[in-house]
């Protein structure tokens, strides 16, 4: 639930300052500290959850007068998952005020409504919630292998499970079927659904799922990949980070894989 903060300038909390995907971090972690030791506007911050029973203060930096040093969200992976949750959180509260400053169907100008997690329109209104784009990940399983791709912004030659956003008109396992068939050429079978992560990069969602191979030989799609092979557990690259869907996904089919063996 999001509030306004109803906090005095001495207490102590956690403090999520951020803008686009990033966030202010000290030490390597989130504040913990109160607006009158960080000179920090109260009035304009909102709580948005609690973490070990201390709440949780969002903030934009365009509201605060000196600037902080931010990092990437993915810096934060490692972090207890409740608190990465609600840092996620905060990001996609600030990207929709970003986005939403205007009403897009009479052009006025938005407000944040503390009640319904919402930008409202000071003229006509409308409430606008929020955007969360839906994508599918999957990790696709052939006999003690597993399907892992390459993508040109993974630089450090990381290697990670297929991807990809949903379309209208779409489930989510017809979703996962074409993604894997047109990054990589193959046709897949028993898509089971596995688990699900907010991905705020911007605002995604990720919903993970595992599959079995059934046909095919693999062709990855150059406009998508830079590669895709089927990797065994003993010879696996690397690959994605502890603390993502990805990396979860990727750890299940490998034990999966040393249980049947």
């Amino acid at each position: 639930m999001l509030n306004k903060c109803v906090t005095d300038k001495f207490e102590i909390t956690y403090w999520c300052i951020v803008s686009g995907s990033e966030v202010w971090l000290k030490n390597g972690q989130l504040p913990l500290s109160s607006a009158a030791q960080e000179n920090l506007p109260l009035d304009k911050a909102i709580c948005i959850g609690e973490h070990q029973g201390i709440r949780v203060l969002w903030l934009n930096e365009a509201d605060v007068d000196t600037p902080r040093p931010l990092t990437s969200l993915r810096e934060c992976l490692h972090f207890p998952e409740s608190l990465f949750l609600l840092i996620s959180r905060a990001i996609q509260y600030g990207h929709m005020m970003q986005t939403f400053r205007f009403c897009p169907h009479c052009g006025g100008r938005n407000h944040l409504n503390h009640n319904q997690l919402a930008m409202q329109c000071h003229d006509c209104r409308t409430l606008h919630y929020p955007r969360i784009f839906p994508c599918i990940i999957v990790a696709v399983r052939k006999d003690d292998a597993i399907l892992l791709a390459q993508h040109p912004r993974h630089r450090s030659g990381m290697y990670t499970v297929i991807a990809g956003f949903l379309e209208v008109g779409e489930t989510l396992e017809q979703c996962v079927a074409r993604e894997v068939k047109e990054e990589t050429g193959i046709d897949i079978t028993n898509i089971r659904y596995f688990g699900s992560q907010p991905w705020a990069f911007p605002s995604s969602m990720m919903m993970g799922f595992l599959a079995d191979y059934a046909s095919g030989d693999i062709k990855p799609d150059y406009n998508e990949l830079t590669d895709a092979q089927w990797f065994y557990p003993e010879k696996m690259p690397n690959v994605a980070p502890e603390g993502t869907i990805a990396r979860a996904l990727i750890d299940k089919t490998i034990k999966d894989i040393a249980l049947s063996q």
